[in-house]
């Protein structure tokens, strides 16, 4: 007979010894509801905050991916240091746009898949089978995004087995595409797309991706009011972060400052920011 093993402190067998890798399968086998994507709503309108942009570049020996500090209600900014890129583990990052306490939930999630994965395996998972379990996650989320709460990340990190950095994007349903040298998701992502597209080369340095992509987000925030620019007077500057075949390294706030007060009194004298040449 089995033992009842509620209120003893002692987990239950299942807990001990998971029969998938995948700890969101093991989750929805044994507490679905605290999956963020199958809690039911309240009837009626439902005004959250949401999260945008979140650029990224590849450069020579790694991957930059930053997200500017905004996060809006409506009309209204609802945050004004809201961060928007994680570590997903040590060699990636996810960066959030869309519903912002469901995308937050969504990858301590993906953290917490990862890592089970790493421990029951005994191995990291490969960069395509990371990217395949965040598409997994993002179709959990239809419903929700169907009524309005979508989240729709972008996933950065350095690919091991292929020695470079590389950019997935996604949408709503979880489809997932690999962008090439550059990608932008959330507001103003068409602004610092055609922000990227022009200033982007394949030869940069991190140093110079780093600056590439906080120019993207300034010139997102010059059109699109979702968008947070640098805000020198507060001292909110865009989360810029470097993932190499070294790991993950958030850069701290004073190195995102310089780089950004530099941009900004480049503006002073040229506001629309540096000209790419006509040939």
């Amino acid at each position: 007979m089995e033992a009842n093993t509620r209120g003893t402190g002692r987990l239950p067998a299942a807990f001990l010894t998971p029969g998938s890798s995948s700890f969101l399968d093991f989750l929805s086998a044994y507490q679905p509801e605290l999956i963020p994507g199958r809690r039911g709503l309240p009837e009626g309108v439902i005004d959250a905050p949401h999260g945008t942009t979140i650029v990224s570049a590849v450069f020579d020996g790694g991957v930059v991916i930053a997200g500017d500090r905004r996060a809006t209600m409506g009309n209204v900014i609802a945050q004004r240091d809201i961060e928007k890129v994680f570590p997903a583990d040590e060699y990636s990052a996810v960066g959030i746009a869309g519903t912002a306490g469901l995308a937050v939930e969504m990858v301590r999630m993906f953290q917490l898949e990862l890592e089970h994965y790493e421990k029951i395996e005994g191995t990291v998972l490969s960069f395509e089978g990371k990217a395949n379990r965040l598409t997994t996650m993002i179709r959990g989320n239809l419903g929700m995004a169907m009524q309005g709460l979508a989240v729709v990340p972008m996933f950065a990190g350095y690919d091991l087995d292929l020695g470079r950095g590389r950019i997935f994007t996604y949408d709503v349903t979880g489809g997932r595409s690999e962008e090439r040298g550059f990608a932008a998701t959330g507001s103003g992502s068409v602004f610092a797309r055609g922000s990227l597209k022009k200033l982007y080369r394949d030869d940069l340095t991190a140093q110079q991706a780093s600056t590439l992509v906080v120019q993207a987000l300034y010139d997102a925030a010059d059109d699109d009011s979702a968008t947070g620019g640098p805000d020198l007077a507060r001292k909110i500057f865009p989360i810029v972060s470097l993932i190499t075949e070294d790991g993950f390294r958030r850069l701290t706030e004073a190195e995102v400052a310089d780089i950004a007060v530099s941009i900004t009194d480049q503006r002073l004298a040229h506001p629309n920011g540096p000209q790419a040449p006509l040939l």
